[in-house]
């Protein structure tokens, strides 16, 4: 295998060209931190190109997934779709997939190529020397932005209808049916787009932690998102599920206040607090006794658009246990159903008018050593090239004291960012 280590002004926008040269293949993912310096993050930007094999299950998806590492130890970049919970549990998913995001797939990439402080390292089965790599990265696409139209994305649940829902949903939370719910709306339209140029413009827009760039055949992915869903190094689990949104202000003092606000309401911390329950469960379920801990509870983390309330969960894998087993056990991530998760994924299939497919999903990638760090897809575009649709879906959690109006604005405000990328 080919190893390369060289200084980023070797390579000048070698990000960008990547980025933009992306479309000639089948598959491809740009993961990146954009700046954001967290405890656990191995990279400022991780990027995978061409497929040298693709797993993609039929069934049995999480036990072929176990198999297929073990085989082979390889780099392997990919995704989960929500849907697989149909798998998981008796489960299923009355609306049309549009998206068509395949239920699990993972690509051992032809080269893999990722930046960490001044340096860049490359590694391929396919490049045979620097020789091969310069000629590669000559081939490279320019850095440059093509022009989109604009398009505006249509609502698919109106507001009233949207109230509705909500209502309906807080009747289950009396009952004691659940204790919390995750509600999704869609807004979607049709049109040709340039996949990479719109993530660059979301990623202007609303720089994130956890962000991606993910082609999957005709499937494109361009996401903002601020949420890690599991992190392992070594027998070291970590997952950081948010609950809680606020606003930013235009003046600091104000901005502040809103921070505040956020660290200090009782409705956000009940429902970052029974997320992190839900994910301590999830989490045992593969751990060592013992060793679950909450290391952060009720975190404030500021991004361009909101200010988010972010806890830390960990544990050590038990040797008894997979990389694998732990992704099956708590997938999907709590923060995205609700609890308990069972009940509230019924719900959210009985309220919700479109199949979440990726959304809700996660893409992220797996070590040699098997070693991984998987987002949650949120504040996310897609883009089915196919069939021309454009999807933005958002939410909130719904609890029972939770304010229908106040819930739709905030679906709104996390939708913001995504629009202004497409006009």
């Amino acid at each position: 295998m080919l190893k390369l280590k060289f200084t980023r002004n070797q390579y000048p926008k070698l990000r960008d060209k990547i980025l933009f040269t992306s479309q000639r293949e089948d598959f491809s993912i740009l993961l990146e931190s954009n700046g954001f310096k967290d405890t656990y993050g191995r990279f400022d930007w991780i990027a995978a190109l061409g497929a040298r094999q693709v797993l993609e299950p039929q069934r049995n998806h999480f036990l072929t997934l176990k198999e297929y590492h073990q085989s082979r130890n390889t780099w392997l970049f990919g995704h989960l779709n929500y849907n697989l919970k149909n798998e998981l549990e008796n489960l299923q998913t009355s609306s049309q997939d549009e998206l068509e995001f395949p239920l699990m797939l993972f690509f051992e990439p032809e080269i893999v190529i990722y930046a960490k402080g001044h340096y860049i390292f490359v590694e391929s089965e396919t490049l045979t020397d620097k020789n091969d790599f310069d000629r590669w990265v000559a081939d490279l696409a320019p850095a440059s932005t093509p022009t989109t139209t604009p398009l505006k994305l249509l609502d698919k649940t109106s507001r009233a209808q949207y109230l509705e829902n909500v209502e309906s949903l807080k009747d289950h939370l009396q009952y004691g049916n659940i204790y919390e719910a995750n509600y999704c709306i869609e807004f979607q339209g049709y049109a040709s787009l340039h996949a990479p140029s719109v993530y660059e413009k979301l990623s202007q827009l609303s720089p994130a932690p956890f962000a991606a760039y993910y082609k999957c055949r005709d499937q494109h992915l361009m996401c903002a998102s601020p949420e890690r869903y599991m992190y392992k190094a070594g027998d070291q689990l970590v997952s950081q599920p948010i609950k809680g949104t606020a606003a930013r202000a235009g003046n600091k003092a104000e901005d502040e206040l809103l921070k505040k606000k956020l660290a200090e309401s009782e409705k956000e911390r009940s429902e970052n607090v029974m997320i992190v329950d839900l994910v301590r469960n999830d989490l045992s379920r593969t751990a060592s006794p013992g060793s679950v801990e909450v290391r952060e509870l009720f975190g404030i983390y500021s991004y361009p658009a909101v200010h988010q309330m972010v806890s830390t969960i960990s544990s050590k894998l038990s040797p008894s246990f997979h990389f694998s087993d732990a992704l099956r056990y708590s997938f999907p991530m709590g923060s995205m159903t609700g609890a308990p998760k069972i009940k509230a994924m019924q719900l959210i299939d009985e309220h919700e008018n479109f199949s979440r497919s990726l959304y809700s999903g996660s893409v992220g990638y797996i070590t040699p050593e098997g070693d991984l760090d998987f987002n949650v897809v949120i504040r996310s575009l897609f883009y089915n090239a196919r069939t021309c649709l454009v999807s933005a879906r958002v939410g909130s959690a719904i609890t029972i004291h939770c304010d229908a109006e106040k819930e739709y604005e905030e679906c709104l405000l996390k939708a913001d960012k995504l629009l202004k990328a497409l006009s």
